[in-house]
């Protein structure tokens, strides 16, 4: 948003939600219990299709279970977002309800920056989460097209994905013949620009 140049937070916000009957997740901005808790009242009240949006902990690595189980228990859709483990996961599962929407974000891209795989994490999320009907598991952070695939596998219900990556995923079906090709191509005209000689 703040690239985009929007100025209000709730103005812009309500904007987007007006233009699309999908769901959008909208940010709580504090780092506290209590003013995330008004803060996702406020939300709440934008639009029928608002997600609350919470981290799953504070800056401090406090779990925010007072939180997602107050907004949950008063029947707002929360988006719990920075989750990496299915152990976060667990602890979300056992304190919300089984009737009101929430979306559970699992930040695949930035666990692989760090050298860890984040299918095991996935796998298990989304084998605890299969009894509640109202969860859906979110593949977030994707960075590279393939994420797309594996997160269909695994059988997420949402990826979150920039538009550059969404362009990639439009040109998918290729085969290895027309990408050794196309490959090639792009070499020599490479060398071509460079005017490089032998």
């Amino acid at each position: 948003m703040r690239k985009a140049g929007a100025k209000d937070y709730a103005n812009y916000s309500k904007k987007i939600l007006r233009v699309t009957n999908k769901p959008v997740s909208c940010e709580v901005f504090a780092d506290d219990e209590e003013n995330m808790i008004i803060q996702g009242n406020k939300i709440n009240k934008w639009a029928k299709n608002v997600y609350v949006k919470v981290p799953v902990t504070n800056s401090k690595g406090k779990f925010m279970s007072k939180v997602i189980k107050n907004l949950n228990n008063n029947n707002i859709k929360l988006n719990i977002t920075a989750v990496y483990s299915a152990k976060q996961t667990k602890k979300i599962l056992d304190i919300i309800n089984n009737k009101t929407k929430v979306i559970i974000s699992i930040f695949a891209g930035r666990m692989a920056d760090t050298g860890k795989d984040p299918l095991p994490q996935f796998k298990e999320s989304l084998k605890i989460a299969k009894k509640y009907n109202n969860v859906e598991i979110l593949w977030a952070s994707t960075r590279e097209p393939y994420n797309y695939m594996q997160a269909k596998n695994l059988g997420c219900q949402i990826i979150t994905v920039p538009p550059a990556i969404i362009e990639k995923i439009e040109k998918f079906g290729k085969s290895f013949d027309e990408l050794t090709t196309e490959t090639v191509k792009g070499f020599l005209s490479d060398t071509k620009k460079s005017n490089f000689k032998l």
